[in-house]
């Protein structure tokens, strides 16, 4: 006898075979059960999950009459009677399959509805089952359409798909969908231990799981791939042996280069690359099997001892998960998902798996760790002075509070001198008195005028104002908030320190230095004067001498040192209002991003 692949020797042939797919299951074995039966059925789902399995079995539960050729619809079917064993045979009459990947077009329905006119020939019911129905043509669509809406008493449909997206909406109106889900590795598993149970082979679990992950939910690939393993083992199935059939990354490499990252080692993370290039192992099948220990990894964070305990790849994954932090699991695993797609990129693949493993290390921490591990948090406050947004360091935490909000920590996150939230009103003064006294012991001292008007208080050069630079600031600044002159105009405008003015002859006679050769153009210096000339009547004729040379006191350098002292007034505005001095307080690793304080009012040029 010859030898029978595994995915055809044990497809399901009854309901209770069934593995994986237990909600269709249950529902196809009520409506038999109850006589609620349809006239046309849709299966979806990927491939190899059971969709044409599902149709042979719903056929012979249709026409199966049983071994004593009394028997009536059911939701087991015997299995021997002449329906059961010829529809399993693939040679019943009344049981028709279309594959309509390579027979789709209007001809091949038009033979089905002739031959969907006459009666069954040997069974109860006529059932026809297309396979892959999303590839017909849209003709063959609205043809089939009339039928499968009206069909005959003795005819049912069956559609199988793994693209639903793709069919006519009116053909699914007409159908009862059933959608079959991907099964889960260890349903794969399992259900691989019984069949190599009953093959006699022997196999370990972690052979087993390594098949069951291949798979990627199908039953049909799963036992493909096992036929595939035990010829390559030659009949033995052993982790070894199916890491090396599927080219699988071992779970120690993945390990290593989790542990190296998280170390922050480069020099490590270079060494196992050249060993996998070395070993030939795939740089895909790396990143998949870090992005497994990582999961593992994020499951042991959020839940501890959730894992199995009896999987010796779970604990390792659980160590790795107490020298790496939660934030940095999550990181690098967006990066080691992501970065499967870059793989093909490059030529050499391996070159773009050290770029994507070494990107971790682009994102070293923000902060310092703090005495008790934790990584400090990005503080942002909004208070009524001024306008702070949070800006959080990727993967990090970050604690923003509204204007005024009601403070919140989490039990571990405050001080040993706090022991209560603050209370409702503690925006309204109503704080603590050792809070309070807390605040005001940590405030800090009111900064001294020291800086005359007229410079710049953040930098180390004074801003040098003029009187003529007064002057000209009258003459123009209302031409820029108005919106008269344009933007090459407004930046000559802007950007010149006025020397003097001509008062000896008729007119308005202004010597400007201007550093930008671009602005010393005569044409823009034309635009200029007629905008002044324009503005002011009684001044005319406006005439600007431009020459050559770095500008000194512009109006452009008094709005930057205008924004530079706003910038840094709202900055201390922040620093020094009670409730943000209370919120560092009690979450002891929380700190001030000062970069996210913003001015409610930006003084600068006007934008057009």
């Amino acid at each position: 006898m010859s030898h029978v692949v595994l995915a055809r020797k044990y497809r399901p042939r009854s309901f209770d075979q069934m593995v994986g797919q237990e909600h269709v299951v249950q529902a196809l074995s009520n409506a038999l059960s109850s006589g609620r039966l349809h006239h046309a059925y849709l299966f979806t789902g990927t491939r190899g999950i059971g969709k044409t399995t599902v149709s042979r079995i719903l056929a012979k539960s249709l026409n199966c009459i049983g071994t004593d050729g009394r028997g009536g619809v059911t939701p087991r079917p015997c299995g021997q009677c002449q329906a059961c064993t010829e529809i399993d045979a693939d040679r019943y009459i009344d049981y028709i399959e279309l594959d309509a990947a390579s027979n789709r077009s209007i001809d091949e329905i038009r033979d089905l509805i002739e031959r969907a006119a006459y009666k069954p020939s040997v069974g109860r019911y006529k059932v026809f089952m297309i396979d892959e129905a999303h590839q017909l043509t849209k003709d063959a669509f609205n043809a089939l359409l009339k039928t499968l809406e009206e069909p005959p008493e003795y005819l049912k449909f069956v559609l199988a798909t793994t693209d639903p997206e793709k069919m006519l909406p009116t053909v699914l109106s007409r159908c009862l969908q059933f959608n079959l889900r991907p099964m889960a590795p260890e349903v794969i598993q399992a259900h691989l231990a019984e069949v190599l149970q009953s093959e006699a082979v022997a196999c370990d679990a972690p052979a087993l799981r390594l098949l069951a992950r291949a798979a990627r939910g199908s039953m049909r690939d799963a036992l493909s791939l096992t036929d595939q393993a035990i010829a390559y083992g030659a009949g033995t199935l052993t982790e070894a042996g199916v890491r090396g059939m599927l080219g699988v990354v071992d779970r120690l490499h993945a390990a290593r280069l989790v542990a190296a990252l998280g170390r922050r080692d480069g020099a490590e993370v270079l060494a196992v690359v050249d060993e996998l290039r070395a070993n030939g192992l795939s740089a895909s099948g790396t990143l998949e099997e870090m992005a497994l220990v990582l999961q593992q990894m994020a499951v042991e964070q959020a839940v501890p001892g959730a894992l199995d305990q009896q999987d010796a790849q779970a604990q390792q994954a659980v160590e790795l998960a107490q020298a790496v932090p939660a934030d940095e699991t999550q990181l690098l695993y967006s990066i080691v998902v992501h970065g499967r797609a870059e793989l093909a990129l490059l030529s050499d693949e391996y070159a773009a798996l050290i770029m994507v493993l070494l990107r971790m290390l682009a994102f070293p921490p923000a902060v310092p760790e703090t005495p008790t591990g934790s990584r400090s948090a990005a503080l942002a406050v909004t208070p009524t002075h001024a306008r702070a947004t949070a800006v959080a360091q990727p993967g990090r935490q970050a604690v923003s509070v509204a204007k005024p909000a009601r403070a919140t920590a989490q039990p571990h996150e405050v001080p040993p001198w706090v022991t209560d939230e603050l209370p409702d009103d503690a925006t309204a003064g109503g704080m603590s008195r050792s809070l309070e006294a807390a605040v005001e012991a940590e405030r800090p001292p009111e900064p001294t005028p020291s800086v005359k008007h007229g410079t710049d208080p953040t930098a180390d050069t004074p801003l040098v104002t003029t009187p003529w630079g007064d002057r000209w600031e009258s003459l123009v600044r209302p031409l820029g908030q108005t919106g008269t002159i344009g933007a090459l105009v407004r930046e000559l405008a802007w950007q010149a320190q006025p020397l003097g003015r001509d008062e000896g002859t008729p007119g308005m006679t202004w010597r400007l230095r201007v550093e930008r050769e671009s602005l010393r153009s005569p044409s823009v210096r034309d635009k200029l004067e007629a905008a002044l000339c324009e503005a002011y009547p009684d001044e005319r004729p406006v005439r600007l001498l431009v020459e050559p040379g770095m500008a000194e006191d512009s109006l452009a350098l008094r709005d930057e040192a205008a924004r530079r002292a706003a910038q840094r007034e709202a900055e201390r505005i922040i620093e020094s209002d009670p409730q943000v001095r209370a919120l560092l307080l009690q979450f002891g690793t929380a700190r001030l991003v000062t970069g996210s304080i913003k001015p409610t009012q930006e003084p600068g040029i006007p934008t057009s």
